[in-house]
This record gives structure tokens, sequence and C-alpha cells, in this order.
């Protein structure tokens, strides 16, 4: 392993970056300073939207964002790729959602999220990832831009959820995975970290061997598998292990940082 040779770096944010509390590692922004001045890009890998990930990151705004789980991507604050689901699809989502599960649906729209106004009683839980947050009545007659339905399953049930009835609905023709206890992501087909990674592998004129990336669970499984440098943290969910050839610490011993510090001392070896 040569960390002189990293040249982009991503990370996970939910139980990976950040701690169980839901803060960022103290000193985080002179890790980021530290590596722009070394030529090493950074990046937010996450299931939350770009307007949520911009609003935690107000001081770097040359940051890669892929958000939505690789559905929407910027770079240095532009847009370099989105993709879309079709209307009838998050519609029929929706649909499913309410009527054969114990979750909430939202439906991620590129400007904001939609809820239904039954599920208000969940406003603070779902304004953490989704800082434009609107609620309905009838939710399964939006009509607008959308890249993710998302479902919040208040049970903590979400992997039983996924394989009993969203793996056999909508599995074969879209992406979908489970993004923590209470969470469960649908994205566009071929949709996922990995391929995030990858566009923006090919935009920066980086190879997936000169990238590291951080994650804890199986929205992350593709991008650690993508990557050379591919980190889970301690916490990892269980049977994550086979996708990432690295560990490190946990989210709330900041396994990430520790790591950051290596591939800046490596680099800044490399210059002496």
């Amino acid at each position: 392993m040569s960390l002189k040779d990293v040249k982009f770096i991503a990370t996970d944010m939910d139980h990976t970056l950040l701690t169980e509390a839901g803060t960022l590692p103290p000193h985080l922004d002179e890790r980021l300073d530290q590596l722009e001045a070394l030529g090493i890009q950074f990046g937010i890998a996450s299931g939350r939207p770009l307007y949520t990930l911009r609003d935690l990151f107000p001081r770097h705004e040359r940051l890669t964002l892929i958000a939505d789980n690789g559905a929407a991507i910027s770079h240095h604050g532009q847009i370099i790729s989105k993709t879309l689901l079709p209307q009838a699809a998050y519609q029929a989502m929706v649909k499913t959602i309410s009527e054969e599960t114990d979750g909430s649906p939202l439906i991620c729209g590129l400007d904001g999220a939609i809820a239904a106004t039954a599920d208000q009683q969940y406003d603070s839980v779902f304004r953490e990832f989704y800082h434009q947050l609107s609620f309905r009545d009838d939710l399964a007659s939006w009509a607008g831009e959308a890249n993710k339905v998302t479902i919040y399953l208040p049970n903590g049930d979400s992997q039983k959820v996924y394989d009993a009835v969203i793996a056999p609905r909508f599995g074969a023709d879209f992406s979908a995975a489970v993004s923590g206890p209470v969470w469960i992501d649908i994205m566009p087909k071929g949709v996922d970290k990995g391929t995030g990674m990858r566009a923006v592998s090919q935009h920066l004129h980086i190879a997936t061997d000169d990238m590291m990336a951080f994650g804890d669970t199986f929205n992350d499984a593709e991008m650690l598998a993508t990557v050379k440098y591919g980190y889970l943290v301690a916490n990892h969910a269980e049977g994550m292990a086979q996708y990432a050839r690295y560990r490190t610490a946990s989210n709330d011993d900041y396994g990430v940082v520790q790591v950051l510090d290596q591939v800046i001392a490596a680099h800044q070896d490399a210059r002496k």
C-alpha cells in the first residue's frame, strides 16, 4: 500500500465520517485544507441530497459531492451528472411502500424532498437529512424531477422490508440498497456510489487505483469495491467485510481522520 499515490478520497457520512451523535470530527476543516494544498481531491459520497451536503460544508465549495447514492454528482459547485427516475416509477414505489410496508416514503426531488402529510410526525428526522422538505396530502400524485425514493422505517426493520418487499418488487429494474437500520434507498438502475466514483474518475482523469473511500454499510459496498483503497470503519454492518480491503477505527474514534492524517503524512514525506 502506497498512500502517496492517493489522488482522490471520498467518504460516506452517516456512521462513517459522522459520529453516532451526528457530529463531524474535530479539526476536519484543517485536514481538508491540507489535502487541497497537497493536490488531493476530497469528496462526500452519501445518500443525502446535494443541497444538504452543501449546507454541511459551507467553507469548502471545491468538494466533489456524490449525492443521493450517485444519482446526482457535483464537482466544484457544478453538477456533472444526474440520473432521474421516471414519474410513473416513483409514483408506483410510493404506492407500494405505503400499502405493503411499515415504512414512510419520501420522493427525493432535485430541489427538495416531498413526504406525505400523514408523516409530519417525522419532520425532525426527515429534515436532518433533507434540509429542503415539504409535505402534501397525496404524495403519489406529485410530479417533477426526482432521482431517488427513500423509505424511513421507524421500527428499524429495513433489512426485513428490503428482503420481503423492495428487492422482489423493484430490485430487477432499479438500484435498491439498505442504507441503515431505518432507511432503504431506491435509485435508477445502475446508480450506486460505485458508478458515482467511476464517473468522478472519468471527469477528473484519476484512476480508481489512485482513489480511496470509506464506508460502513451496504449502500457503500460498490464504492468500496471500486477503489483500490477501500476502508471499512470498525462499526461497519455485518456482512460488509468482503467489500473492502482495509480497516480503520470506528466513527466515534474518528477512523476516517486517522487515515487522512496518514495520507497527508505520506504526501508530505514524498515531497521532502
